[in-house]
């Protein structure tokens, strides 16, 4: 596939997200669209998935090989998609994402920022912070309570 079908995919991929419509997803995907491939800012379609609480197309993008674990660098859109769901309280999202295999002590900005525990306690969402404990999560020294 060249360069262009893939942009044109990926353009699909990324509008077909915030409106929840797995069917273009799926369509994409099997289409041969790449599920990890980030928009030209660097955001990765399973962050804005994750951020936007759409947890059937973070198990789409999951299921059709994308890094549960990989970090965002897009404008307003850096980080894991894990602190993503948390930061929001996207609980589905985040079940998802650590049945997936995603870290829950994986922290943001390389490993200097919160972990997916600290935004959840933030938020607060205490549903998506005990799924999160469960999986094993702990808070970093000087994150919130």
């Amino acid at each position: 596939m060249n360069q262009r079908q893939q942009k044109k995919l990926s353009r699909r991929l990324f509008e077909a997200i915030p409106g929840g419509d797995a069917a273009v997803v799926k369509a994409v995907l099997r289409a041969g669209g790449d599920p990890e491939r980030a928009d030209s800012e660097g955001t990765t379609p399973l962050y804005w998935a994750s951020v936007n609480g759409e947890a059937d197309i973070a198990r789409l993008l999951l299921a059709a090989g994308a890094s549960p674990d990989t970090e965002s660098s897009g404008l307003g859109a850096e980080g894991t998609p894990l602190c993503a769901a948390a930061c929001w309280g996207h609980t589905e999202t985040v079940r998802e994402l650590l049945a997936h295999g995603a870290d829950p002590n994986l922290r943001e900005d390389h490993g200097t920022g919160w972990a997916p525990l600290d935004w959840a306690n933030n938020g607060p969402h205490p549903e998506t912070a005990a799924l999160l404990t469960t999986a094993g999560a702990t808070t970093r020294k000087g994150g919130p309570a």
